[in-house]
């Protein structure tokens, strides 16, 4: 089966998952005063690079949510591997699990076979970040096929910043077909 190829601009879709909290989370919903989302796609406690990324961000909620933007990470992950995730990171952001491969298909997401029972027993989703806008559209997109490969931060925050800002008009990119 080929990758369905999400498009910037289109609206994010209506996917709810549950999250460690306990309380389900639409995942391009933003919550509290935010109007806008940051949703990062993990591919799950055995990748110690997502560990480190996902308390990268923690580092830079506080910028984030000055934007507007609230925080939220995803892997295909079962409750009890990210509970056991949990332990290691160091964020305060939801984290919620269980996304299926109809789902990871659906946002167009790369999806890799473990490489050994060691690191771990499921399909899962290679890293993918989404901004979703207040429109609940896709503002932003960076889907990758391996872990070595995510938007640097600081360059993220400060593209956000230049696009939330009205003065310059900045549309969604990379609409033309």
């Amino acid at each position: 089966m080929s990758l369905m190829k999400f498009k910037a601009g289109d609206r994010f879709p209506v996917i709810e998952l549950p999250t460690l909290g306990g309380n389900p989370i639409t995942l391009g919903a933003p919550q509290g005063n935010a109007d806008w989302r940051l949703l990062v796609v993990y591919r799950g406690r055995h990748c110690p690079m997502c560990t480190r990324y996902l308390n990268e961000i923690e580092l830079r909620k506080e910028q984030f949510h000055k934007l507007g933007i609230d925080i939220a990470a995803v892997s295909a992950d079962s409750h009890d591997q990210a509970m056991a995730h949990r332990k290691e990171l160091s964020i305060s952001y939801p984290l919620a699990y269980d996304l299926n491969l109809s789902q990871m298909r659906q946002l167009g997401l790369y999806v890799s076979e473990p490489r050994s029972a060691q690191e771990t027993d499921h399909l899962f989703a290679e890293p993918g970040l989404y901004v979703i806008n207040d429109q609940g559209k896709v503002q932003v997109i960076d889907i990758s096929n391996g872990p070595f490969v995510r938007p640097e931060l600081d360059v993220l925050l400060a593209g956000l910043a230049f696009i939330r800002n009205p003065d310059n008009h900045y549309p969604i990119r990379g609409t033309y077909e």
